[in-house]
């Protein structure tokens, strides 16, 4: 409907703490993911930003290390070459989205297939949100 309407979306999946402790983080966000993407069509995913929010994250101060954000990432990426092509796959943005802070932007920010943050509670406090800012941006990639 969204997109029907000329929005940009942005779309968010992620495990719970119990889906990822049983070994099931891969399988969660396939299914979200090929869910999510149904029916939509290339042209379509061109106005969809991705974003992996992984549910144990938000709210809890607790985050992904890098190497697990990109781990996640790169899986995104891979389900969208096969569902859509590599061209549609590299356009893509594919956002992080927990518990961003500027004491891990920068790692973050160096991982291959992170495009970017969604920045929630820290957004709220300017010294911190302005830090990540920064930060983010000072990332040579």
């Amino acid at each position: 409907l969204a997109l029907e309407n000329s929005l940009k979306v942005i779309f968010c999946i992620g495990e719970s703490l119990e889906e990822r402790e049983e070994g099931r983080m891969k399988d969660v966000v396939k299914t979200q993911l090929s869910g999510g993407l149904e029916d939509i069509s290339k042209e379509e995913l061109a106005r969809i930003v991705i974003a992996y929010e992984p549910v144990w994250a938000i709210g809890t101060g607790k985050n992904a290390t890098p190497q697990e954000a990109q781990e996640v990432h790169a899986l995104i990426r891979e389900e969208l070459v096969r569902k859509y092509d590599q061209e549609a796959a590299d356009s893509t943005s594919i956002l992080y989205g927990g518990s961003v802070k500027p004491d891990n932007i920068e790692d973050l920010m160096k991982e291959k297939d992170l495009d970017g943050v969604l920045v929630g509670g820290a957004s709220l406090e300017i010294d911190s949100f302005s830090s990540i800012v920064k930060k983010g941006l000072s990332v040579k990639r």
